[in-house]
C-alpha cells in the first residue's frame, strides 16, 4: 500500500458512504471506512478497505482514535465526511448527530496533527429553505449556492451549522457539498415511493406544481472526487470553502418521476392521489406527536411536511461545472433505471397482499 493517496470516509456503512468506498478502492486509493463499532458492514465486505473506528460524539476518545491511527498510518491525504442524522427526535439530536460531530472531527485531526490535504463535507440543498418560491409565471429561479439559507427543519439548521463551522476556519482546507435528492440502490427513502408505485399507488403532495432535482448516488460520488481532482492538480485555493449543489443538471416534476418509475417496473395502472397540503400537515402533525410521546422517530413529522410542500428544488450546478469540471453522468431516466432494477433484483419488490394471497390460493391448490 506504500505510495497510495489514503482517504478516510466516514459513514462509510450508510448509503453514500459505501458508494465513495467503493469509488476510492476503484481509483486505487488506500481506504479507510470510518464508522461505529457496531455499525454494519453488509455493502463494504467485497472491498478491500481497512477499518477505523470513530466515536464522533465523544471528543476524547476519538482524539484518541485518531492520535492512534497517526502513529500507525500517519494519517489521510483526504477526508469525506458523509456521516450524520436525516432522522432525529427534536433539534438537539440533530445538532449532536451532525453539528456537533463534525465540530468533534475537525478539532480532533487537528489537534493529532493529521489535518488532510483536502476535507469533503457532504451537506444538503435544504439548507437554502423555502427561499426562491415560484412566481406568479409558475416559473422557479435556481437556488444558488450564494443564496443565504433560510433553514425550516432541524436537519437542515443542524447543517447550516456545520457549514458556518467549517467556513469559518481559515486554516482548516474544505469543500462543501449540497446535493439535491439522493436517490440509487440501497436507499430507502426514495424506495418507499417507488416500492408505492410498483403496488400501483402514485402519491402527489399538494395542487400547485412542484419542480423538483434529482442526483443520482454516483454523480454525487464523482463529484466528491472531482473536486479531490482539483487538489491533486495543485487548485485547491480555487476551490477552498466554497459550496456546491449537485443536481443532473435536470428539473422534473412528481408525474415524470412517477412515469419513470412505472415504466421501469413494469407497472400498468397506476393511481395517483394528490394529498392537499393541509391533509399532510395534519398527518404529519400527528405522527410527529406520536413519535415524540413515545421517544421514537417518525418519517413523518413537521420537518418532513416542511419538505414536501416546498415548490421549489431546482440548483445552479454552474459552479460544480466550471470549477470543479464535473458534467453529470446519470440524468434521472438513466439513474432511476439501475436503482429499480436492483431492487427487483435484491427481493425489496416483495409482491402486494393481493398477488401474494393469490400465489398462496395457488400454491394450495396445486
Amino acid at each position: 500500500m506504500a505510495g497510495k493517496t489514503k482517504i478516510l470516509v466516514t459513514g462509510a456503512s450508510g448509503f453514500i458512504g459505501s458508494f465513495i468506498c467503493e469509488k476510492a478502492v476503484e481509483l486505487g486509493m488506500h481506504t479507510w471506512a470510518g464508522m461505529r463499532q457496531q455499525s454494519s458492514r453488509k455493502y463494504l465486505s467485497d472491498l478491500q478497505l481497512d477499518y477505523q473506528t470513530l466515536d464522533l460524539t465523544n471528543p476524547q476518545t476519538l482524539l484518541q482514535q485518531l492520535q492512534e491511527a497517526k502513529q500507525t498510518m500517519g494519517g489521510w491525504d483526504y477526508v469525506v465526511h458523509a456521516a450524520g442524522a436525516t432522522q432525529g427526535r427534536d433539534q438537539a439530536d440533530f445538532d449532536r448527530n451532525n453539528y456537533d460531530c463534525t465540530v468533534n472531527l475537525v478539532n480532533a485531526l487537528r489537534q493529532a496533527g493529521i489535518t488532510p490535504r483536502l476535507f469533503v463535507y457532504l451537506s444538503s440543498l435544504s439548507v437554502l429553505g423555502p427561499i426562491r418560491e415560484p412566481g406568479p409565471d409558475g416559473q422557479c429561479t435556481p437556488l444558488a449556492a450564494t443564496d443565504e439559507p433560510q433553514p425550516n427543519t432541524a436537519y437542515a439548521r443542524s447543517k447550516v451549522k456545520s457549514e458556518r463551522f467549517l467556513q469559518s476556519l481559515s486554516d482548516f482546507p474544505c469543500v462543501i457539498m449540497r446535493p439535491t435528492g439522493v436517490y440509487g440502490p440501497r436507499e430507502k427513502d426514495y424506495f418507499i415511493q417507488i416500492k408505492s408505485i410498483y403496488r400501483h399507488l402514485a402519491f402527489t403532495a399538494g395542487w400547485q406544481k412542484q419542480t423538483l432535482t434529482f442526483v443520482y448516488v454516483r454523480d454525487v460520488v464523482g463529484a466528491i472526487f472531482a473536486a479531490i481532482a482539483q487538489e491533486q492538480q495543485g487548485n485547491l485555493a480555487n476551490i477552498q470553502g466554497k459550496i456546491y449543489h449537485l443536481s443532473d443538471g435536470n428539473t422534473y416534476t412528481t408525474e415524470e418521476f412517477n412515469e419513470l418509475v412505472k415504466k421501469d417496473l413494469g407497472v400498468k395502472g397506476l393511481f395517483t392521489f394528490r394529498a392537499p397540503l393541509w391533509l399532510l400537515r395534519g398527518v404529519c402533525g400527528v405522527c410527529g406527536a406520536w413519535a415524540k410521546a413515545f421517544h421514537t422517530k417518525s418519517t413523518l413529522n413537521s420537518d418532513k411536511y416542511n419538505i414536501l410542500k416546498q415548490r421549489n428544488w431546482n440548483c445552479d450546478i454552474t459552479p460544480m461545472r466550471q470549477e470543479l469540471h464535473y458534467e453529470p453522468q446519470w440524468p434521472l431516466q438513466k439513474g432511476l433505471a439501475e436503482t429499480d432494477r436492483w431492487y427487483l433484483d435484491h427481493g425489496w419488490m416483495e409482491p402486494a397482499w393481493y398477488t401474494k394471497r393469490l400465489l398462496h390460493t395457488l400454491k394450495n391448490d396445486a
